[in-house]
């Protein structure tokens, strides 16, 4: 496999995973997004707007949880640098086991109510599935910075129209046709991933996330255990 393939299935694969995670998170938890900040604050003040504290706990929560999932991805980057390790495979390993102790907590909550959304295997749940999407959007940041974002979409779509217009119009060269690329693989995924979520949710219930566990997990066996040293 050549860079150009692994960029196309990292940039797939991740963005798939996003839109994904993101869906199933939404559906399952009440209207949490576990990968955007900005729209968990958007529902925070429509929540307060309408006097409806029932479901704001989790979603002011996991604010914090999004923060320390991308500084534990930060942490991890630079201790596996200075040791040579592999370090894109031991942060999407991180984001494995994020993701899985979500699937863990969200299957022994059951069945999810409004009543019992303050159920702490339900907040768990939807912690470890913002802390796994902060790392997430850190490992686009850090060690994919090579990619279009994966788990932020409307950059991509920005970027994507302008380019895909300059080139309509006669103006675009190669380097804007290869960012087209870039931007669209992601866009695909993302939008993939968050069209069968919610199906999959409906049918599976948390154990829907093993889709994006085998994700990760293929594309951990694709990376190197170890990589040459880096002082940071």
């Amino acid at each position: 496999m050549n860079a150009a393939q692994r960029s196309h299935m990292q940039g797939i694969g991740l963005g798939f995973l996003a839109g994904y995670v993101d869906t199933l998170g939404f559906v399952a938890l009440f209207g949490l997004f576990t990968a955007h900040v900005t729209g968990n604050f958007v529902l925070i003040g429509a929540i307060l707007a309408k006097d409806a504290h029932g479901s704001i706990a989790l979603k002011l929560l996991a604010f914090p949880a999004f923060i320390l999932g991308v500084a534990a991805a930060r942490l991890l980057t630079v201790a596996a640098e200075r040791r040579g390790g592999g370090v894109l495979r031991l942060a999407l390993l991180m984001e494995w086991v994020l993701l899985a102790g979500c699937m863990v907590c969200g299957m022994l909550a059951g069945p999810l109510t409004a009543m019992t959304q303050a159920d702490a295997l339900a907040m768990a749940a939807g912690l470890l599935a913002a802390t796994a999407m902060g790392s997430h959007s850190a490992i686009s940041r850090l060690q994919l910075s090579h990619l279009a974002p994966t788990s932020m979409m409307t950059g991509n779509v920005t970027q994507l129209v302008i380019d895909t217009v300059d080139v309509l119009r006669g103006a675009g060269d190669a380097t804007t046709r290869a960012r087209c690329v870039k931007c669209l693989w992601p866009l695909l995924g993302f939008a993939a991933g968050a069209g069968i979520a919610a199906f999959a949710y409906l049918a599976l219930g948390f154990a829907a996330l093993a889709v994006p566990l085998v994700i990760l997990a293929l594309l951990i066996a694709m990376e190197p255990a170890r990589s040459k040293a880096t002082a940071v």
